[in-house]
């Protein structure tokens, strides 16, 4: 994965493409940071969390953009975020994420809202860096209380 970014940062240089290269240049900095954080090389899993980190980080600044009204910044966190996300596994669909949520509630017994912790912990390791936790969350407890309607 770091050697990707590394790959990629120097293409982005060679086509000066300034937002991708600003923003690889801001992961490998964050990598470096984390390295020698824990004194030894991040893997590959550990390299991805960093980038949905960031991804996170962007979207939170992007609402708070929004509400500035400052579109400038809008634009470049929304790029920033496409470049990003580039490096990380391909998101799963609703209908797909739903799918996944049904067979772990089958699969841990739940049949209620109380029970969306157990169904969250059985769910994230099937889903991590596919989708976002708290969406699933949203649906795991939507669909826990349709069952408890039933």
């Amino acid at each position: 994965m770091k050697e990707r970014l590394t790959r990629d940062m120097k293409e982005a240089l060679k086509s000066h493409d300034k937002v991708r290269l600003q923003t690889i240049r801001m992961v490998l900095a964050g990598i470096k940071n984390a390295e020698i954080d824990k004194q030894r090389l991040l893997n590959d899993d550990e390299v991805m969390g960093l980038i949905r980190r960031e991804i996170k980080l962007r979207q939170e600044a992007l609402e708070q953009f929004r509400q500035g009204g400052r579109e400038d910044l809008v634009r470049q966190a929304q790029a920033e975020i496409e470049v990003l996300q580039k490096y990380l596994p391909e998101q799963l669909s609703e209908e797909e994420l739903l799918s996944i949520i049904k067979e772990t509630i089958r699969e841990v017994g739940a049949g209620s809202t109380g029970d969306v912790g157990k169904v969250m912990a059985a769910l994230m390791p099937k889903i991590r860096g596919r989708a976002d936790g708290r969406r699933a969350n949203q649906l795991v407890v939507e669909y826990l209380r349709q069952e408890e309607a039933r």
